[in-house]
C-alpha cells in the first residue's frame, strides 16, 4: 500500500499545500490572537537572511537606521484626510491603559508616516539639512479579516523608509533608486524572483500618496503577490505635519517626501513562487543552510568524516548543517530536510568513505551524484550556482508562458483565471478596472511597452498587468 504525501499536491489544493508547507517545514504557526502569527526558528532564519541583504542595500543608498514609537496619538493620523481614511478599518485602538480610561486613543502603528513626519518637522531647519533618509525595522499591525500566514496576518514585521527631500524631482528619483536597486536586485538576485516593477494605478495606490510604484511577482499557481512598495508622497504629509526648510534664497518651502517597504509577506512570495509537492527550495543565495551533511549510518568513522566534511565546508564560507541523528531513518531525515529546501545534500555512508566520495543531491531537480570527495569545495560551489540560476529561470519561464496579450476586458478576466493579463490601459481605464473588480481581478501596475514606469497617472500607451491576486 503506497504512503500517503507528506503535503497535499499543488495541482489538488494550492492553498493547503501552502498551509501544509508552512506547518510541516517548521515556519509558523498561527499566533493565540486570531490573525497573527509565531514564526519558528527555521522560517526566522530566512527572515534573519532577507532583513540583513536587504539592510545592507537600504545603508547603501545612504539611509540610516532609527526607531520611532508602536503607539502613535490618534491625533497624528488624522491631520492627513486621506490616509486615515484608507487605513480605518485596519486600525487597533488603544483606548484604557493602565486602568484608566485615556484622555486620547492611541493607534497600534499600522505604519509610521505621520509619526516620523511630526520628528522631520522637528529635525529639518534648513536645506542643509535635506535629504533625510530615515529607515526602521519594526512590527506593524493592521487588522486583518481574512488572514493567512506571513500572506496577510494583522502583525506582521517589515522595514519603512521615510524621507524628506528639497525637490519633487530629488523626491522621484529616490523613491526610484529604492524600488529598483535595493528591492528589484535584491528580489531578483537573491530571492530568484523575476519581478515586474510597475506604477499602481489611482484605485490602487497607497493613502495619501501621490504615486506608488509595485514589485508584482507571479506565483506558483499564477496569481499575483505585491512583493514591495515604493511611494512618493509628495507634499502632502509636509504640509500636514509642517516639515518646512528654508532655502538656499531664504525662503520657506515644504519638503517632498516618500516612503517605501517590505515585508515578511516576502517568505510568503519565496514559498508559493519556488516550493514544489516535496516542500520548499530556498535559494542559495538566501538559505541561511545551504548543504546539510548526512551520516547514513551509525559508523564512528562515517560521523568522524562528516563532522571534517562540515568543518571544510565551513571553512569556505559555506553555510552548513551536520546530520548525524542516525536513530532517525535516513529516508525521513531526507524527506525532512528536502521539505525543508536545503538546496544540497551531502549523504556519506561506509561505501562511500571507503571509495573516496559522497553522494551530491540536488532539491532542484533531485538528480543524485557521486563526487570525489577531494574535490568538494568545487562541486559544491558549482551546484549552488546552478540552483540559484534555475530557479531564476523557471520562475522566469513561468511568469512569461503564464502572461498573455489580450484586446478586451472579456478577454482579460478569462486569462486571469491561469496567469496574468497585458492589456492597453487605454482600451481598459478605470471603469474597465471597475468591472474587472467584481470578479476578484485587479490591475497589479501600469508598465511602458518597454518595461519603464509611467511617468503620470495618465499612463499615455502604458500596459496594464492584470491577475487575480494574494
Amino acid at each position: 500500500m503506497a504512503k500517503p504525501p507528506v503535503l497535499t499536491p499543488q495541482s489538488d489544493d494550492f492553498p493547503r499545500w501552502y498551509q501544509d508547507v508552512v506547518a510541516k517545514a517548521e515556519m509558523a504557526d498561527n499566533g493565540p490572537v486570531r490573525g497573527t502569527m509565531v514564526i519558528r526558528p527555521y522560517g526566522y532564519s530566512i527572515w534573519e537572511q532577507m532583513q540583513a541583504d536587504v539592510d545592507r542595500r537600504i545603508k547603501k543608498a545612504g539611509a540610516k537606521n532609527a526607531y520611532f514609537p508602536l503607539f502613535i496619538p490618534e491625533s497624528y493620523l488624522k491631520r492627513e484626510a486621506e490616509h486615515v481614511e484608507g487605513f480605518s478599518p485596519e486600525l487597533a485602538v488603544v483606548t484604557v491603559a493602565g486602568g484608566k480610561t485615556l484622555e486620547e486613543p492611541v493607534v497600534v502603528r499600522p505604519t509610521s508616516e505621520t509619526v516620523i513626519g511630526e520628528f522631520m518637522a522637528k529635525w529639518v531647519q534648513s536645506y542643509r539639512d535635506l535629504p533625510l533618509l530615515l529607515n526602521q525595522w519594526a512590527n506593524v499591525v493592521r487588522w486583518e479579516l481574512r488572514p493567512r500566514v506571513f500572506l496577510r496576518t494583522s502583525e506582521f514585521l517589515w522595514q519603512e523608509g521615510h524621507t524628506a527631500h528639497a525637490s519633487q524631482e530629488d523626491g522621484r528619483l529616490y523613491a526610484e533608486r529604492i524600488l529598483h536597486d535595493v528591492y528589484e536586485t535584491f528580489m531578483r538576485d537573491v530571492l530568484a524572483i523575476p519581478v515586474v516593477v510597475g506604477r499602481k494605478t489611482v484605485k490602487e495606490r497607497f493613502a495619501g500618496a501621490t504615486n506608488t510604484m509595485t514589485c508584482e511577482a507571479m506565483m506558483g499557481d499564477g496569481k499575483a503577490l505585491q512583493m514591495g512598495t515604493s511611494h512618493e508622497l509628495g507634499q502632502n504629509f509636509a504640509k500636514a505635519f509642517d516639515i518646512q526648510y528654508l532655502d538656499s534664497d531664504g525662503t520657506q518651502q515644504h519638503a517632498w517626501t516618500t516612503s517605501w517597504g517590505v515585508s515578511t509577506r516576502m517568505v510568503g512570495g519565496l514559498i508559493m513562487c519556488h516550493g514544489d509537492d516535496a516542500g520548499l527550495r530556498i535559494p542559495p543565495v538566501l538559505a541561511p543552510v545551504q548543504v546539510v551533511v548526512l551520516a547514513v549510518r551509525d559508523d564512528d568513522a562515517v560521523i568522524e568524516r562528516c563532522r571534517a566534511l562540515a568543518e571544510e565546508l565551513a571553512d569556505a564560507d559555506i553555510r552548513v548543517e551536520l546530520d548525524v541523528r542516525t536513530e532517525t531513518s535516513m529516508g525521513r531525515r531526507a524527506t525532512d530536510w528536502e521539505l525543508k529546501g536545503i538546496p544540497v545534500r551531502l549523504e556519506l555512508g561506509p561505501r562511500d568513505l571507503t571509495e573516496g566520495v559522497v553522494t551530491l543531491v540536488h532539491r532542484v531537480g533531485g538528480v543524485k551524484e557521486p563526487v570525489a570527495l577531494s574535490g568538494i569545495i568545487a562541486s559544491v560551489t558549482e551546484a549552488l550556482a546552478a540552483a540559484q540560476a534555475a530557479l531564476l529561470a523557471e520562475a522566469t519561464t513561468r511568469r512569461d508562458t503564464h502572461t498573455v496579450d489580450v484586446a478586451t476586458i472579456e478577454e482579460a478576466a478569462e486569462a486571469a483565471t491561469t496567469g496574468w493579463a497585458r492589456i492597453p490601459w487605454a482600451t481598459l481605464g478605470l471603469e474597465g478596472e471597475a468591472e474587472l473588480a467584481k470578479s476578484g481581478v485587479t490591475v497589479r501596475c501600469l508598465v511602458m511597452p518597454d518595461g519603464s514606469l509611467p511617468d503620470s497617472d495618465s499612463a499615455e500607451g502604458a500596459l496594464a498587468i492584470v491577475s487575480r491576486a494574494y
